[in-house]
């Protein structure tokens, strides 16, 4: 197991909005940040992003179970993020399993960060309208 995903995760699932100045300490100034919904560049622009996504979350917590060093400096680690946000599933607790794939540099600093997810597990299911299109579309499918 590598030490590096163990350390990145542990600092990782204690961010909220109180402390982003520590994004400092886990990503390079260039870091190239992607999930399903944006494409980031760019230490202040992933400090921005992650501000407004804590500003509306009520709850947020992240269990990391799988940590896998494929070379030196690129890694995956496996997790699942629960949380609760006012305007999704009436405000109740949503849980999503997802990856992260990992590059950092010999200054420990990650450079590449890149989630894999089910946006529509993440949002769409959850919003009033749109969520009862699609699990209707999921039960009619199954």
């Amino acid at each position: 197991m590598s030490g590096f995903l163990q350390q990145f995760s542990a600092n990782f699932a204690q961010l909220d909005a109180h402390n982003l100045d520590r994004l400092a300490e886990l990503y390079a100034d260039n870091i190239h940040f992607t999930d399903p919904l944006h494409e980031i560049c760019g230490l202040t622009q992933l400090h921005d992003y992650f501000a407004e996504l804590y500003a509306g979350l009520t709850s947020l917590d992240f269990e990391f179970f799988a940590f896998d060093e494929v070379r030196e400096g690129e890694g995956y680690l496996r997790w699942i993020m629960s949380f609760r946000h006012p305007r999704l599933n009436q405000g109740q607790l949503i849980s999503l399993e997802g990856c992260t794939m990992l590059r950092w540099n010999t200054a420990g600093k990650v450079v590449r960060h890149r989630d894999y997810f089910d946006a529509g597990a993440l949002l769409y299911q959850h919003v009033p309208v749109v969520g009862s299109m699609i699990r209707w579309l999921h039960r009619r499918i199954a």
